[in-house]
Order: C-alpha cells, then structure tokens, then sequence
C-alpha cells in the first residue's frame, strides 16, 4: 500500500463545513467595531453619502486650490452673469472628450438698462485641470497659483463663472467654495463643544443621581423649553456689532452649543443610568479604580457608537442653525463668506426671479444636510451591530 494510501486510511475525514456556518463564526468572534463597519457597508445610500460629506470636507479645506477665483475679486462688466454651461462640443460642432465652455456677450436693454448676457457659440474654451491662475495663499500660509480647474493663463480674461456671479460680478462657485469652510467647520466646532457639555454633565447626572441628577436635568428642562428661534435672535443680537469677524464666528460657534448639548446629554444620563449597575462596573468598583476612570475608561467606551451617530445627526442641525442666523443678519456678517451669509442676497424675491442661481448656496446646504442624515441613519443602525 503506497504511502498516501495509508495516511488517508489513517486521518480522519474533515467533515463538511457550510460557508453560512464559518460567517456565524466570524460574527461571534469579531470586535464590535468590524461589526459595525460590516453593517454601515450594507447600507448603500449611507456609503455614498459619507463620501459625499467626505468631499464636501476635503473642498472645506482646500477651498484656495478648489476655487478658480478669489471669492472677493470685483468685475464690474460681468455682474449677474449667469452660469455658464459646461459643453463637450466645440465652436466647430465638432464633440470633444475634453470639457469646455463658450464665450459670452453682454448687451444692455437701452429700455431697462438691464445687462443681460448671451451664449457666443464662435469662441469656446475648453477646461483645464490643475492649471495656474490668479495666486493665493493655501491655508494663508503658503503661496501657491495652481487651481483645481480654470481656463489656464493663455485665457486669462476670459470669464469662467460655472455658478454665475453676484451683484459685484464676484464668482459665485469660489464664494460657495470659501463659504464650505465656515459652514462645515462650524458644525463640527459647535459639535465638539456640545459633546464635551452633554457627556460630562449627562454622564454626572446619570451616575450620581439624587440632587445632582435633579439640578442638572432642571437646567435641561429650562432651556429645551424655551423657543428656539427667538432665543437664537436674542443671543445673536447680544454681540457687539463691531466685533471683528473671528470673534463672531466664535460666539455663534458658543451660542450653537450651549442650545445643542441638551439632548446629548439626556440620552448620555439615560445610558449611565443602565450600565452604573452593570456587572463590569461594579467589577471596576471592587478592583479600587475612581469614578474617572469607571466613567471614561468602562462606561463611555460601551456605547462610544451611539455617540458617533448621535454626532453625526447634530451637525447638520448646527449647519442649519447658523445658516438661519446668518441669513437672518443675526448671525456671521460679510466680509466673512459661508453659506449663510451667501443666501442674504436671495432675500429678495424680485432679485430671486431674476437672478435664480443666487439661491445656489442653498442648494449645497441641502445636499450636505440630507448626506449627513443618511450617513448617520445607517451609523444609527449600524451602532447596534448584534440587530438582524
């Protein structure tokens, strides 16, 4: 008998294994995270609006190389321009890979002496990428003069508004792109300090209980009870007028979080209250570790994914919230570029219907916030990994 004969005679036969059996066996022994991430990655809306706020951030922080212009350049023989339509054909009809726009022309009503534009189909240029154009300063700290797209130096003159421009002939794509920083960065700010409020003082309410619970869930009750909107204009309007920019843009970031840790923290009390006696805290007491450490080190861990989703749902609100104030005049003022401020110029419905893409801002506003709440619906579902 050969000798792989006899091995096989003498090892015993490895049974059959079903593949659904060895993916409840990865389940069972994997961490609580990959279980997450293995939920959130079935959720497919979820997935393509987190690379939507992805993007969307990526554009916050290199607004200077996204915008093809300075958002505060001046032209005054191309105010109220429209957008101009991207065209993948030539003045020669021909159709080309390479994308492109045509030349405009400015003729002025001599009734209403309204400039309007039309589309000149003789001249059309096509699209550079990664092209030089007018300098800047990256982050305000390095000089750079290469923009993600533009119409490079040899059409230097030519207009190139893709989102039309303003009243003072500004480009409406480089201000939406400058307004995504302060926009987006506000949200995540008022956030941060509004995690920092809401875990502290739920997560004291929740452990201790007794009096202090009773103080600090008053307080909540007090200020979730008081409208929003007038409580926004009334702290809006407390700033001095002549503060200078950074110091608004604070005070709206302070003003966001002290309306917003509220419910944070009613859902952090909620979850202390259910661990505080729970066999690994009470393990954690008997070993001699402080309440600290019990708090950060045992209890916040547990539920970490809840608060990520929780996170994710605040700040589209915080995005609104000073989006509201800002259009209100209440909130960041011009020469500071965000979305808010942006729309201030679609307060008019006369100049609305004449100049639809001043709304535009608006749009971004909206993409953003549903990519937000779609991203954290599927983190809501994903932050309890062990649902089917």
């Amino acid at each position: 008998m050969s000798e792989n004969a006899i091995r096989a005679t003498t090892q015993p036969a490895v049974p059959d294994v079903d593949e659904a059996e060895i993916t409840e066996a990865r389940v069972y022994v994997a961490s609580p995270w990959l279980l997450m991430w293995w939920r959130f990655r079935r959720h497919k809306v979820a997935m393509v609006s987190t690379v939507v706020v992805i993007l969307s951030y990526l554009v916050a922080i290199f607004c200077e190389f996204v915008a093809p212009y300075d958002p505060e350049q001046i032209d005054g023989l191309h105010k109220y321009v429209p957008p101009q339509p991207i065209s993948f054909v030539d003045q020669n009809g021909q159709f080309t890979f390479r994308p492109g726009v045509f030349g405009l022309t400015g003729h002025r009503d001599p009734n209403t002496l309204l400039l309007t534009y039309t589309v000149d189909r003789s001249q059309w240029y096509p699209i550079r990428f990664f092209t030089e154009g007018p300098e800047y300063k990256l982050w305000g700290l390095f000089d750079a003069k290469v923009h993600l797209i533009g119409l490079g130096p040899e059409n230097a003159d030519q207009p190139f508004f893709l989102l039309g421009t303003d009243r003072l002939g500004r480009d409406m794509l480089s201000r939406i792109v400058y307004g995504a920083r302060i926009s987006l960065s506000i949200g995540l700010v008022g956030v941060a300090l509004s995690l920092f409020f809401g875990i502290i003082l739920g997560g004291i309410s929740g452990y201790y209980g007794g009096t202090v619970d009773n103080i600090i869930q008053r307080i909540i009750e007090f200020i979730r009870s008081m409208p929003t909107i007038p409580l926004w204009l009334a702290l809006g309007a407390a700033m001095p007028p002549k503060w200078p920019p950074q110091y608004v843009y604070f005070g709206i970031t302070i003003i966001l979080s002290l309306i917003g840790w509220t419910r944070l923290a009613r859902e952090v009390r909620g979850r202390f209250m259910s661990l505080r006696e729970e066999d690994f805290v009470l393990a954690a007491r008997f070993a001699g570790s402080n309440e600290m450490r019990i708090i950060w080190r045992h209890m916040v861990p547990s539920f970490l994914s809840h608060i990520i989703a929780v996170i994710t749902l605040a700040i589209p609100s915080m995005i609104l919230s000073e989006t509201a104030l800002s259009f209100l005049g209440l909130g960041l003022r011009s020469p500071v570029i965000s979305w808010g401020v942006l729309l201030q110029d679609a307060q008019n419905v006369q100049t609305v219907a004449l100049y639809p893409w001043l709304l535009y801002p608006g749009v971004f506003v909206v993409i953003v916030i549903l990519a937000f709440n779609f991203m954290g619906d599927g983190l809501r579902d994903a932050a309890d990994p062990y649902g089917r």
